[in-house]
């Protein structure tokens, strides 16, 4: 008996062991495949890093600048690349987990794969050939460094594998998270961008005030991926950027254009500097993020421009009629087949990787999510669509205004605000947005029926349709992540009564927005130095939610309670900016935080007195006292630099979101990003400075450049972009050529 016991408890050992080591091993070999095409050809690009090592890739053609720029890139973060790369394989699960695996369902139930594979040889030839390339840089690296790659068989990796990472993560800009998310819990929708569409019997839309602040926004979820390959939950909420234009009549000698990104300072969507040059004409100095070969905003010799986050109402929800057996969906009197497939998420948990299945369905309108209320469709602005590739690589080489905006028209662009300079003196405002064409006759802001034809829309509606500014008389524009009808000053100002509200527009405003139509309004001449001081702005306004707030608080009886009673009358004498001076800075910045939140994401309102006992207990747990400067509490830390931060969530000067570490300080991971500034004086060459927070290599803490670039960031500093080629060459600190020949 005891043998038989022995026996079966050795069966039963050896067969945990060998599932143990199928679900450590299988992942990599279902994923291995042989389908793999790139193009049998050399590459070589010269890889030149200056004194903070950002790379100046040449070369003689395109396609070997972009060999060049998956290289020089993989060279700083190689790890982040490989994050991308996974996601854009539907694999990022065997890497991140449960959290990785919500990104591989998006993948899968946008069809980001199939979209690639429909529309990548569609492309010109000339930007498939800078993906392609892109790909070779990308698997040479690895073959090179076995020791770094994260998951077996994620390489090689083609163009049509570099597609799909755009096909996935554009729609996640303009908030498509928050649609899904929801959509899949089964929770609530939130209010959808854009105003309120009148009824049969009329009505305009409201008018907007710099200081008045309409909230129609919906929020896109939780915080689920801090430093993911994606925008989602908290980094895409409260995503924001600044960007600025002066004509040369305004600025009293040069056009300038300020590009003043917010985004996450690790991940996916964080930015990485360079400058690209071929012979065949491609020249431009600005950042991209990982998994592309091309710059996304920054300059070349004529033109330049930034780009900002907006909220058009882009996505459409429609409640499916579904048949018995829940196979089929009506449209009009036809009852059409539902496509479902089932897919498999790998999800790593510990030293194992578990193979979970998923179905995912799909109708007419697009993506459909199943969840205990029925059926739901999402149609979103660009789905389908991989026209941005050529569109973002044709906007690199474009030479005027004209041809700019030509490339816009387009509409391949699904979103995102467009700041434009250029050297002849222009300036340019476009709420670019691949806005859905839809009928009159229906809620917008709803969920729709989807067993209505008409409810259908087939395309965006036309490029003269947007809201757009060219050389406005007050000659400045900026955004801040605000409507589009608040940009260029009074008399200059678009309004939103001669645009439609099917459109969706968004009506909101920021204390950024506030505080910059203020100042740029009262500038007699926005030079240098004022424009400077305007960017690095600290400052709030007490309107919107931060009225309501104070308002709050001055109204509370905390006669019970003499320390909260003491932090209260603290923040009624606060001057209203984080610039670390005040005795109540440090305590206003923790207190503002969740406030904004919810005015960005239309969440529920916070009580004012718990959050302000929240927050005094926690300067007093770490600090001692509720008075700290607010330069102890806020800090940019990266390995061993640890540096004191200014700006607050909402601020010109933007320090948005932060981790709370065990010593209490606020270490800030999303903010003032890339910035920089560019210039063009009449009859001169073009030129610009730039900065990052931390340094090229964010990734690589034996770099000479992980946090080289932090101590002049928090000074408000900027160095030198070397963008002509002697510049480059007298500046180079090393010089290398990278090729795939063998």
């Amino acid at each position: 008996m005891r043998k038989s016991l022995g026996r079966i408890g050795f069966a039963l050992l050896l067969l945990v062991l060998v599932a143990f080591i199928a679900l450590a091993t299988w992942e990599p070999f279902w994923a291995k495949r042989g389908d793999v095409a790139l193009p049998d050809r050399t590459y070589t690009a010269e890889i030149s890093r200056d004194e903070f090592g950002v790379p100046h890739i040449y070369a003689a053609t395109d396609a070997d600048v972009a060999y060049g720029v998956a290289v020089a890139h993989s060279e700083d973060d190689f790890s982040t690349l490989q994050d991308v790369i996974a996601m854009s394989r539907g694999r990022y699960g065997a890497i991140a987990g449960e959290e990785g695996a919500a990104f591989d369902y998006a993948y899968h139930l946008l069809d980001a794969r199939g979209t690639a594979e429909r529309e990548y040889p569609l492309l010109p030839a000339d930007t498939r050939a800078l993906f392609d390339a892109y790909a070779v840089g990308l698997n040479d690296f690895a073959e090179a460094h076995p020791g770094e790659v994260k998951l077996g068989n994620l390489f090689p990796v083609d163009g049509v594998d570099v597609a799909a990472g755009f096909a996935l993560r554009q729609p996640f800009f303009f908030g498509l998270g928050g649609i899904i998310e929801p959509l899949v819990s089964g929770e609530p929708l939130l209010p959808e961008y854009g105003p309120a569409i009148p009824g049969d019997t009329g009505g305009a839309a409201p008018a907007i005030e710099p200081a008045e602040v309409i909230r129609t926004e919906a929020a896109p979820g939780p915080d689920l991926a801090r430093a993911g390959p994606l925008p989602r939950g908290e980094e895409a909420a409260l995503a924001g950027s600044n960007a600025f234009a002066v004509t040369p009549e305004k600025s009293g000698g040069p056009t300038i254009l300020v590009s003043n990104s917010h985004q996450p300072w690790r991940g996916g969507v964080a930015w990485y500097e360079l400058v690209v040059e071929s012979e065949e004409g491609w020249h431009y100095a600005g950042a991209n993020f990982p998994g592309s070969p091309f710059p996304f905003l920054g300059h070349n010799e004529h033109l330049g421009w930034t780009n900002t986050v907006n909220t058009p109402d882009m996505t459409d929800i429609y409640r499916l009629e579904m048949n018995e057996d829940e196979t089929q969906y009506r449209i009009g009197d036809r009852w059409r087949e539902l496509e479902a497939r089932t897919v498999t998420l790998p999800v790593k948990l510990g030293p194992v990787t578990l193979p979970i299945r998923r179905t995912v369905y799909r109708s007419v309108h697009g993506p459909v999510i199943k969840n205990d209320e029925g059926f739901f469709a999402v149609r979103y602005g660009g789905i389908g669509n991989l026209g941005q590739l050529d569109a973002y690589y044709r906007l690199n080489k474009a030479a005027s205004l004209e041809e700019f905006e030509r490339i816009l028209a387009r509409m391949d662009i699904p979103s995102t605000n467009f700041i434009y300079g250029d050297e002849a003196g222009n300036i340019a405002y476009v709420y670019n947005a691949a806005i859905p064409d839809r009928a009159k006759g229906y809620d917008w802001r709803t969920v729709l029926p989807g067993d209505d034809p008409r409810a259908i829309w087939s395309g965006p509606v036309a490029y003269r349709e947007l809201p757009r500014y060219v050389n406005p008389a007050s000659g400045w524009l900026y955004n801040a992540n605000n409507t589009p009808y608040t940009a260029a000053g009074a008399g200059s100002d678009l309004s939103p009564e001669d645009f439609a509200p099917e459109l969706g527009i968004e009506l909101k405003q920021t204390n950024r927005s506030r505080r910059a139509w203020k100042l740029l309004s009262e500038a007699g001449q926005l030079d240098r130095a004022t424009l400077e001081a305007i960017k690095y702005d600290t400052a709030y306004d007490r309107s919107g939610y931060v009225a309501k707030l104070w308002d709050e608080l001055e109204a509370l009886d905390l006669s019970d309670d003499g320390e909260l009673a003491q932090a209260r009358d603290m923040l009624m004498g606060w001057d209203f900016t984080a610039d670390s001076i005040g005795e109540a800075d440090a305590l206003a910045l923790l207190m503002i935080r969740e406030f904004m939140s919810s005015s960005y994401q239309n969440k529920p309102w916070p009580d004012a007195r718990a959050e302000l006992a929240k927050q005094v207990a926690h300067l007093n747990t770490h600090f001692g006292r509720i008075d700290p400067p607010m330069g102890d509490l806020l800090r940019l830390r990266q390995g061993k630099v640890d540096l004191p931060l200014d700006g607050g969530s909402d601020t010109l000067r933007a320090s948005t979101l932060w981790d709370v570490d065990d010593d209490g300080r606020l270490s800030v991971r999303h903010g003032d990003s890339f910035i920089q500034w560019v210039e063009w004086l009449p009859g001169e060459r073009v030129s610009s400075r730039s900065i990052q927070p931390f340094g090229a290599a964010t990734t690589r803490p034996d770099s000479p450049h992980y946090t080289d670039q932090a101590a002049l960031f928090v000074k408000h500093r900027l160095k030198p972009v070397h963008f002509w080629r002697e510049d480059v060459l007298a500046n180079a600190k090393s010089r290398k050529t990278v090729t795939n020949r063998r």
